[in-house]
């Protein structure tokens, strides 16, 4: 076992039938075909999500939000047509960047209407009741909370989402294992669990929790201003909660860092599930493909075997 402390913090997150990580300078998505083969893409982030802006606190977490948002989509689609590859001549098509950008809209249209509008609507007939703005706006933002658990246990159900919160936990294992200092096995993958404190659902969660104390001091104006208000607040609120998860995900020895970290592993009890041996495979071959396009390797995946049942290439990591 080699035992250091990683010069860059990978992440990543679960798409379809794979796994995307997000290097210094370059993303790898790695993606199990139907015929149950690897396949792999590595692509330079833009830079200006690598630029100098990137270092500066709380900025810093706004980019890291917007970029979330386009990458993650971008990912999900190229993990798609990778996926379904097999079932066509010609395989799935990507979407093209104007469809990628009205996607993303009518998703955010979507998350604003869900967390921020809906919570406003249940809520307003019952102020008169309470007399108090603070009590209100506490309530409203418990009932946000209420709906992101529900939203994710309720999606948990499906077979598909299933099969992505599987990958999302073969992602975790192996950044664990990578940040441990140890090489990319299945063996020392299995060594760890599969919550991991800079999770992007645990950033999600810090976002609710700090959007309850920040909101309960907002007053009680018109409907649309507060929903106002609150979507104006959002990217501020987001650049606070990165710096929470960002403290908490380097500094784990630290007993504060450690408490910041026990709400969102606790919810990532619902977002991950234990992966088998091949969801670690491919979770392993995004990280080795994300380190090798940032010391400019070229990489082959090694969990591709060949007619005679060997690997193709050596661990990249020791």
């Amino acid at each position: 076992m080699v035992s250091r402390q990683p010069e860059f913090s990978y992440g990543g997150q679960a798409v379809i039938e794979g796994v995307m990580i997000r290097g210094q300078n370059h993303y790898s998505l790695a993606v199990r075909r139907e015929d149950g083969t690897i396949t792999h893409l590595q692509e330079p982030l833009n830079t200006y999500f690598t630029g100098k802006l990137r270092k500066i606190p709380l900025i810093r977490g706004f980019l890291a939000l917007l970029e979330t948002l386009i990458l993650g989509i971008k990912a999900l689609n190229q993990s798609a047509a990778l996926a379904m590859v097999d079932q066509t001549p010609e395989g799935q098509k990507e979407m093209s960047p104007w469809v990628l950008a009205m996607t993303l809209a009518i998703s955010l249209v979507i998350g604003i209407g869900i967390f921020f509008v809906v919570p406003q609507l249940i809520v307003t007939p019952i102020h008169h009741i309470l007399h108090s703005d603070i009590l209100i706006n506490v309530i409203e933002g418990l009932l946000r909370l209420v709906i992101l658990v529900g939203y994710i246990w309720v999606i948990s159900f499906m077979d598909n989402i299933k099969r992505v919160f599987c990958y999302h936990g073969a992602e975790h294992m192996a950044v664990h294992t990578y940040e441990a200092g140890l090489s990319l096995e299945i063996s020392h993958v299995r060594q760890f669990g599969t919550p991991h404190p800079r999770c992007g659902t645990a950033f999600l969660l810090t976002v609710v929790l700090v959007s309850i104390i920040a909101f309960m001091f907002l007053g009680w104006p018109e409907l649309h201003w507060r929903i106002i208000s609150r979507i104006a607040l959002l990217p501020v609120i987001a650049a606070i909660s990165y710096e929470f998860i960002r403290f908490s995900g380097l500094h784990q020895t630290w007993w504060i860092a450690r408490q910041i970290a026990v709400p969102g592993l606790i919810l990532q009890r619902l977002t991950t599930r234990q992966p088998d041996d091949s969801q670690i495979e491919v979770a392993i071959s995004a990280m080795e493909a994300a380190i090798a396009a940032d010391t400019g390797q070229e990489y082959v995946v090694r969990f591709n075997k060949s007619a005679e049942g060997d690997s193709q290439a050596p661990p990249l990591v020791d």
